[in-house]
């Protein structure tokens, strides 16, 4: 990531944290006092940091596997430091001319010993109602449906975990929008999953947008662990973001491939017989259909696009290139 030279950073301000899960949590970053943010496009990104975070060290093994460990001074206390990254927004831009604040939706990562991430834990460290944060004013990117779905008559979003923030953005600048008479022509279509229902981020927004009917806009909610009030849900799916679009191309469940795969090359099955046994079957919400929905997938005027988890954004190239589908992804 290349980042703005240091006359670029301001101290912005970290106000309505709202915890949906012990690693998840969204909040709004209000600009330096004076100042605004500059315009922006739904699918940017804009680089944050905080200057007091926990700082790793890379520990390379016997064999060369290469690992990150808590780097630690000698009295055996973490070292702190600053730490920077780059977010996707999940305001829409009319949000931010509005009330002049960006939104992020954020995860704790950790490493293999428990750590939590360095920039990603002092965001879960911060006070809930007031915390510094600072940021590059300057937002980029160029994972916004201008460079990635221009001349689609329909655009399918892929959103896993945090990788919905982008869709967020795109979808609730769609809405604003088509509320006031300038309706895109192009089907819109958001499979959102997540683990939980309480980490389905902005779900009740997403469900008004598409109740509206304001522009051509379907969504697709799941979560991959459903509770009991899950199964009762008639708006809620069921699945990972992937297995519900092979779902859609009535396609065995990656994990089916996965073990078929391993039989063929004559490898020991267990992990896959175990990985398959745990899997969530999906199902979609009562309110689309498999047929519907694939109609609006229809590989001669679709794209793709997702953002989230890796294996899964992988899997889902898959599926679309299987289909012939134009596939885009958000890299880091």
């Amino acid at each position: 990531m290349k980042l703005a030279c240091v006359a670029n950073w301001k101290v912005g301000t970290a106000t309505d944290r709202r915890t949906l899960s012990p690693v998840l949590e969204t909040f709004r970053l209000q600009p330096e006092r004076g100042s605004r943010f500059p315009e922006y496009t739904p699918g940017q990104y804009i680089a944050l940091r905080r200057n007091r975070c926990r700082l790793t060290r890379r520990v390379v093994e016997a064999g060369g596997r290469e690992r990150y460990v808590a780097d630690l001074d000698e009295a055996g206390q973490p070292k702190l430091g600053p730490v920077t990254h780059s977010y996707s927004i999940a305001s829409a831009p009319f949000e931010t001319q509005e009330h002049g604040h960006l939104e992020f939706y954020v995860v704790l990562e950790k490493y293999e010993d428990g750590t939590p991430g360095r920039l990603s834990g002092s965001f879960f460290e911060m006070d809930p109602m007031a915390d510094e944060v600072l940021y590059v004013n300057r937002i980029t990117g160029n994972f916004t449906l201008t460079h990635r779905a221009r001349g689609f008559a329909s655009v399918v979003l892929v959103g896993t975990g945090t990788g919905v923030a982008p869709f967020v953005s795109m979808i609730k600048q769609l809405h604003h929008e088509a509320s006031r008479g300038n309706v895109a022509a192009v089907q819109y279509t958001l499979l959102h999953t997540n683990r939980t229902y309480d980490e389905l981020a902005y779900h009740r927004e997403l469900l008004d947008i598409e109740a509206s009917q304001a522009c051509d806009f379907r969504y697709v909610a799941s979560v991959s662990r459903p509770a009991a009030r899950d199964l009762q849900d008639p708006r809620l799916g069921r699945g990972r973001a992937n297995n519900l679009l092979r779902h859609i191309f009535s396609m065995p469940l990656k994990e089916e491939d996965d073990l078929q795969a391993g039989r063929a090359r004559g490898e020991d099955t267990a992990r896959a017989r175990e990985a398959l046994a745990r899997v969530v079957t999906p199902a979609l919400p009562d309110h689309v259909s498999r047929e519907e929905l694939r109609r609006r997938v229809d590989p001669s005027r679709t794209v793709v696009l997702t953002c989230g988890n890796p294996a899964s954004m992988e899997d889902i190239k898959y599926v679309a290139d299987t289909h012939h589908i134009p596939f885009e992804k958000e890299d880091w």
